[in-house]
């Protein structure tokens, strides 16, 4: 076995037959993303896809409680205009962007809550899994008051539809596994995260034994398929939420755990 522990909180091996495994690892805090755990995820995408050797990649969340609770709140404090919300954004779609380029088959095994920039991370793997306590949802109208990219939007709405976009995001709910797999967020549903992981080995294989070409070709199709639909403006949007006062509110509430006091500017 091939092992790379890249940061503390991003681990990754690669095993025999070809299958890379790379593990959230921030259990303490749910596996929030760091842009430390970002950088290396995007460092990552670009080293497998250049390997040979690599025949499949599975992301996981260390621990069952968290696939990813998203963005790591604290890292928010340092916004001070709308060229933070921007940059931001732009770093989150280069890294969710690089993954859903990687021509590697892609895996996403989700135990727990899977939020916010961990959904957009999931979201462009090619196929999801869950444990039956898999939870996922976009809370960003009850927790921060900002809104997702026009690219993650239209991600999101390529996947599951513009009704339940609205749904998710307007009432700000976690779906269950059960939920998550009608509505196309999961294609299985396994009983808790040891079957989740043996499972997510197991498909690795699978699709790994299968012609690469095949898979590649399929993929960057559904790629392109999405990337036509999301070529919209949508700058405005992020710096409206981001910029605004509910924005420090929403972040000031969150690390307070407090409920937050929305006023709509």
């Amino acid at each position: 076995m091939d092992t790379n522990t890249a940061e503390p909180e991003l681990l990754h091996e690669v095993r025999d037959g070809g299958i890379a495994w790379t593990v959230l690892n921030r259990p303490q805090a749910r596996n929030a993303m760091t842009f430390p755990m970002y950088e290396g995820l995007y460092r990552l995408a670009g080293e497998i896809g250049a390997d040979p050797a690599v025949k499949a990649w599975v992301i996981t969340g260390a621990g069952e409680k968290a696939f990813a609770a998203g963005t790591d709140i604290s890292q928010f404090r340092s916004f001070s205009g709308p060229q933070d919300a921007l940059d931001y954004e732009a770093k989150i779609d280069r890294i969710v962007t690089a993954i859903e380029c990687c021509p590697k088959p892609t895996i996403a095994a989700i135990a727990g809550a899977c939020t916010g920039g961990g959904a957009a991370i999931a979201g462009v793997c090619d196929l999801r899994i869950g444990a039956a306590n898999a939870k996922i949802g976009f809370p960003i109208a009850k927790t921060l008051g900002n809104c997702l990219s026009m690219a993650n939007y239209a991600r999101l709405a390529a996947l599951i539809g513009p009704a339940r976009v609205i749904d998710l995001v307007f009432t700000a709910r976690l779906i269950e596994a059960e939920e998550a797999k009608a509505a196309g967020l999961l294609n299985e549903i396994l009983p808790d995260a040891a079957a989740l992981h043996a499972r997510a080995e197991e498909l690795a294989r699978l699709v790994a034994g299968h012609a690469p070409l095949t898979l590649r070709a399929t993929k960057e199709a559904m790629r392109r398929l999405r990337e036509a639909a999301r070529n919209t403006h949508g700058d405005d949007l992020v710096t409206m939420c981001f910029t605004s006062a509910d924005f420090a509110e929403g972040v000031d509430a969150f690390l307070a755990r407090r409920p937050a006091n929305w006023q709509g500017r």
